[in-house]
């Protein structure tokens, strides 16, 4: 019940205030340590292929487990000193996890300058949120890089944590962030992390493929009650969830393509680099500025539904119990 009650009072904090930019957040810390890391392991393990797995293995164990007992001992010294130190540093932990607020500014920060016309200015936002290359992007290609980043990330930045939260708490909510904050830094398949990466990609495939999964039938839910073509979602999900070298990544794309009745991902630059990708949904029609505001109520819906979901399970579990 104490689980439950922390996730649910994170979440509407999350909701409510985002990720302010003057705070210090736990995956900047993450993100810190496995670049420290990462130099570290390279010197110590051979440069050949089986060094670098072997390095990358020790990395995407060590941040896993790090990720996992760190808050774990935070908690439990606040619960031997008072149960609400304890309650209230839970709190706090589950609001860090889920990035529903910051996932929704982020993007409609993108929407604003598109709307009005100032093309550069929605370029420069966008490259803060995907990892391509932006400068040469149409309007169109920026409205829908932004819908495939909500998309994608409403099961890996929301749901997934979300699940993990009430199944295990805060330590199982970090573990997970690590392991996702692992993936987005060193999962490539480019010539430096085709090995070294290899394992915290296998990792991150590996925990987000129930939550994805449980991500786009809630978001065709969501589609459903929103008003939009819920009915095409479905069809596009079970038709085009495998179009991307992830196993997880195309389901939501897939599903807020068919919400939207637009034609998401392709081929794109990265790093100075096309990069052919299949594409996901029907070319029903452009993508443009006002698909990105659908996308975050999509968003947010799909997240509201899945804690509902999380929660209810959990305190029948309980109950049962």
């Amino acid at each position: 019940m104490e689980i439950c009650l922390a996730v649910l009072c994170g979440y509407l904090l999350d909701l409510i205030l985002g990720d302010p930019h003057w705070l210090l957040h736990p995956v900047q810390v993450m993100g810190w340590c496995i670049s420290g890391a990462e130099k570290f392991l390279r010197r110590v393990f051979p440069k050949t292929p089986r060094g670098e797995l072997c390095g990358g293995a020790v990395l995407a164990v060590g941040m896993a487990l790090l990720g996992f007992f760190v808050p774990f001992g935070i908690l439990y010294a606040a619960g031997l000193i008072h149960p609400a130190l304890r309650f209230g540093l839970e709190v706090l932990f589950c609001y860090q996890i889920p990035a529903t607020k910051s996932l929704r500014t982020e993007s409609m920060r993108v929407y604003e300058p598109l709307k009005n016309a100032d093309l550069p200015l929605a370029r420069h936002y966008l490259s803060w949120i995907v990892g391509r290359d932006t400068q040469n992007l149409d309007e169109e290609h920026v409205a829908k890089a932004a819908v495939e980043t909500v998309a994608e990330n409403t099961s890996d930045g929301i749901v997934a944590p979300l699940f993990y939260l009430v199944i295990g708490g805060a330590p199982l909510g970090f573990l997970y962030k690590a392991i996702n904050t692992m993936d987005s830094m060193i999962g490539y398949k480019n010539d430096r992390y085709l090995y070294f990466g290899r394992v915290a990609a296998k990792l991150d495939d590996a925990v987000n493929f129930i939550p994805a999964i449980l991500s786009a039938w809630l978001m065709i839910a969501a589609s459903h009650l929103l008003g939009l073509d819920g009915k095409n979602a479905c069809r596009i999900y079970k038709r085009d969830h495998k179009n991307h070298s992830s196993p997880n990544s195309a389901r939501t794309e897939s599903v807020c393509a068919g919400a939207l009745g637009v034609q998401l991902a392709g081929d794109a630059f990265y790093f100075g680099k096309l990069v052919h990708k299949p594409t996901i949904g029907d070319p029903g029609r452009p993508v443009t500025a006002q698909d990105i505001p659908l996308a975050c109520r999509l968003m947010t819906l799909t997240s509201i539904l899945s804690l509902c979901l999380f929660l209810a399970v959990r305190l029948a579990g309980v109950l049962l119990w």
